[in-house]
């Protein structure tokens, strides 16, 4: 009789993440949790690909008026582990799915290449597809993700606050979600909440620190965060973030 090895430590995490994801349909991950997932898919370089958030353009499509968001944007298909990036498309939502800012293609700056490409961003997207993947029922499972990349800036003004989520409590009308900090600074709030179908609370957590980060089963859960207002009104105030996205081709 031989002894079954015991999982690794990254095995268990995997197993604690996916139990929960199949229960609750979100998990939030703090930045210790986080980082050894993402470096088992090759994260490195982590403050190059940080301070890409500084070189993103001003949100034009904003219904409120708001110029309160910098973005970029990319797509990518992801089949088993290969990410293969797709030219350039217009991000589009349903008034379905937004109602602030849906209806219409939104184009955005593109994502730089070397940024694209980079081992931190190539594991953030391998990290989210492994979830998806192993709680997908394989009779549900596309052959390749759908992947859309969000590089977000909220910036928050001493007269005005930074919405991260001006459509409210929402669903994306995606698959899965992963919402990756990237950095807070000179910022106050941004409550990340979780409801039911219901629309009741399920749960609350801000991303505080770089690599915390929150998964989504869009079809279960809806999800927004609180508006973000400086702290020192005499000091830029952001938050950044890094969203993906997959859904079925």
């Amino acid at each position: 009789m031989t002894d079954t090895p015991l999982p690794s430590a990254f095995d268990q995490t995997v197993q604690r993440v996916e139990t929960i994801l199949s229960e609750k349909g979100f998990k939030f991950l703090q930045a210790e949790t986080m980082r050894p997932l993402l470096e088992h898919e090759g994260l490195t370089d982590w403050d190059t690909f940080a301070a890409s958030w500084n070189d993103l353009g001003l949100d034009l499509y904003m219904a409120d008026g708001g110029r309160y968001r910098r973005r970029r944007y990319a797509t990518f298909s992801v089949n088993d582990g290969l990410i293969t990036r797709k030219p350039h498309q217009p991000h589009y939502q349903s008034r379905d799915h937004n109602l602030l800012n849906g209806g219409i293609e939104r184009w955005f700056g593109e994502i730089e290449p070397h940024i694209a490409s980079h081992p931190a961003m190539l594991a953030a997207i391998r990290t989210i597809s492994r979830f998806a993947d192993a709680l997908t029922p394989s009779e549900e499972k596309p052959e390749s993700w759908h992947t859309e990349v969000h590089q977000f800036r909220i910036e928050a003004q001493p007269d005005s606050e930074g919405r991260p989520t001006p459509e409210g409590m929402h669903r994306d009308g995606v698959d899965w979600v992963l919402v990756l900090m990237i950095g807070r600074h000179n910022v106050e709030q941004g409550v990340t909440t979780i409801h039911d179908n219901q629309k009741d609370l399920l749960g609350s957590f801000i991303l505080t620190k770089p690599l915390d980060a929150a998964i989504v089963d869009d079809h279960r859960v809806y999800h927004g965060v609180t508006a973000v207002t400086p702290q020192n009104p005499n000091e830029p105030a952001y938050r950044d973030v890094l969203v993906i996205t997959l859904r079925h081709e």
